[in-house]
């Protein structure tokens, strides 16, 4: 849209908070990636110049650490597909400060595309995270991020994924 922040009319792609820290939001739309202090009454850019695209769907809090988020991007709304060919989960530790890129044991060359709900985090300290694709690859990393594993093949477009929430 011409204007970045309408009052209403956005098409926000996915919005999470960290229940220890409710007031802060971060969320993806078409615009880029934002992160609000103060529950949704101002939104700061956490992508501009730091991230490779401003287009992307899901988002994730890590469970033990409010500071830490995890986003997959996508080219663009017009080229629906992993950056450059490269297929990539992206984490902040420092509430979008700063990026850094995740490839370790994910495709190299791939155009794959992640939905709103299809990343999720289970609850443990060093978390799984869980990112399924349109083309039916579901990825997990057992370190928060740092290495990755394929879970499952051939299975169907990959709309949602949910992890269960571990109560000790």
């Amino acid at each position: 849209m011409p204007n970045i922040f309408p009052e209403y009319g956005q098409c926000v792609h996915k919005m999470v908070m960290h229940p220890s820290k409710p007031n802060v939001l971060y969320q993806q739309n078409h615009c880029g990636v934002y992160r609000s202090d103060n529950a949704g009454e101002e939104w700061i850019d956490i992508g501009e110049g730091k991230l490779p695209s401003r287009f992307g769907f899901p988002v994730a809090v890590h469970p033990m650490d409010p500071r830490t988020v995890y986003l997959v991007l996508a080219e663009s709304d017009e080229y629906r597909m992993s950056v450059d060919g490269r297929f990539a989960v992206w984490r902040s530790r420092d509430e979008g400060e700063t990026w850094r890129r995740l490839t370790d044991g994910l495709p190299e060359k791939a155009h794959l595309v992640v939905l709103r709900e299809a990343m999720a985090i289970d609850s443990f300290e060093d978390a799984g995270v869980y990112v399924g694709t349109n083309t039916g690859q579901l990825f997990y990393s057992r370190d928060s991020g740092d290495r990755w594993e394929l879970l499952a093949d051939f299975l169907p477009p990959i709309y949602s994924v949910e992890a269960a929430v571990v109560e000790e």
